[in-house]
């Protein structure tokens, strides 16, 4: 599995790490068994030389001239030596000492330093006889002794990590190959490829991976529909006021001398423009509002925002003749964004406005439910039926037969920043005006 320059594999990495703690636990348990296998060694070879000894004292206790005539002790000679000496006169001594004490004739274990050679000397003292045994032993042979045991129990261990490390690899080779194959499926998948990876065969710690990985190639998808959907719902709806502004911007052109002719179609072109200006909004708000993921929102009070957008939109309200009614008082707090709840607001009420005849009564109010907020918007315009509200929010839907102008993206618009906010929505007849009635909750 091939890593970025500069950065290991993952197979690399594992591999490092266990070879790592199987080396470090190996070294461990050599100096471990080294520390323990010198121990038991010592204690041994100690015993020997009290044996030794022992052994010397006895002899010395039945004929003491047989001292003189002790046997060479073959190849171990030059590391074994020992001397007996009556008082302190020496009686005997190995062939490989002088006739200086090889160590102090104070009964018990010592370890001194002859020459070059570090000895292990046992000293034994028989008061009956007044004889004093010292038996010896080169450290040098104890480690001799030490290091071929170590290397019949760590030896085959220096043959076997290599081929440890070897099968481990391979192990560890075979446990990656799913990633591996995950990995050469997603090259193979084209860049406009959103479809699910399929799960089938990997195992149990992929899964979640891939799940999270499924789910964000879902969120992809849904936004490259957005972004055609909404391309193409631009130059749809861009086509219509592009179209009548060129064909008022010809009749005025063509207008000559009729001055009435040129400032109808000038007329109509700025009219033509304000919709263009306004449908681009709208657009750019459905955008922001697809594009952007959930947030958390701060509490805000929905009051001020009521009475601010009303506050906007009454001049139009007053051209119209209409009656524009607002009941908001007291706190009504909601989870939400200011900006965007203000957009909420303004294309409910635009919509009740604009779509309600000259002279038609429009009530915005605020009201608690169980503790909740609920926002109401009522006219008294014509309403509509079951069928149309089932169209509401669906993009460019509008009502046949109304001379108002609009794009019809204002309910999409409003749909989207309700799945935002997680509030609830209710359209029905208003029961007290007879028209349209709109009824936005917000959770507790």
């Amino acid at each position: 599995m091939k890593g970025t320059p500069g950065q290991p594999s993952m197979q690399t990495r594992l591999l490092l790490l266990v070879l790592g703690f199987a080396t470090a636990v190996w070294l461990l348990s050599a100096a471990f068994t080294w520390r323990e296998a010198q121990h038991e060694v010592d204690e041994l070879l100690d015993s020997h030389l009290v044996q030794a000894a022992s052994l010397l004292l006895v002899q010395s206790d039945g004929d003491i001239d047989d001292l003189f005539d002790t046997p060479v002790l073959q190849r171990y000679a030059p590391h074994v030596a020992f001397q007996v000496y009556i008082g302190k006169q020496m009686l005997s001594h190995s062939a490989n000492t002088g006739n200086e004490p090889m160590s102090s004739l104070v009964p018990g274990f010592s370890t001194v330093l002859r020459g070059e050679d570090l000895w292990r000397v046992i000293t034994l003292h028989s008061a009956r006889l007044d004889i004093t045994v010292l038996v010896g032993e080169k450290v040098d042979s104890r480690r001799a002794i030490l290091w071929a045991l170590m290397r019949s129990l760590v030896g085959p261990l220096l043959i076997a990590l290599p081929l440890f490390g070897l099968c481990l690899w391979w192990s560890i080779r075979l446990g990656l190959a799913p990633l591996r194959g995950l990995r050469e499926t997603l090259e193979r998948r084209s860049p406009q490829a959103v479809e699910p990876v399929p799960l089938d065969g990997l195992p149990t710690e992929l899964q979640p991976l891939v799940q999270t990985l499924n789910a964000l190639l879902a969120r992809i998808g849904e936004m490259v529909q957005f972004e055609r959907r909404f391309t193409a719902d631009a130059a749809h709806e861009l086509r219509t006021p592009i179209a009548a502004i060129r064909a008022q911007a010809q009749v005025a052109m063509g207008a000559g001398e009729d001055q009435v002719q040129r400032h109808h179609a000038l007329q109509t072109t700025l009219a033509g423009c304000d919709r263009a200006s306004r449908l681009v909004e709208q657009l750019l708000t459905l955008a922001r509002l697809d594009s952007s993921a959930a947030a958390s929102f701060a509490t805000v009070d929905l009051a001020p925002v009521v009475q601010r957008v009303a506050a906007e939109l009454a001049p139009a309200a007053l051209q119209r003749h209409q009656e524009l009614v607002l009941q908001a008082e007291g706190v009504f707090a909601v989870a939400a964004d200011e900006i965007l709840l203000g957009v909420l607001v303004r294309n409910l009420l635009d919509n009740a406005l604009r779509y309600s005849p000259p002279g038609a009564q429009v009530l915005i109010s605020l009201e608690r439910r169980a503790g909740a907020t609920c926002l109401l918007v009522e006219d008294s315009g014509a309403g509509m039926s079951e069928e149309q509200i089932a169209h509401l929010g669906e993009r460019f839907f509008r009502v046949l037969g109304n001379e108002q102008s609009g794009s019809g993206l204002g309910w999409s618009i409003v749909r989207r920043l309700l799945a935002v906010f997680s509030a609830q929505v209710q359209i029905d007849r208003s029961p007290t005006l007879g028209g349209l009635r709109v009824q936005v909750l917000w959770p507790k």
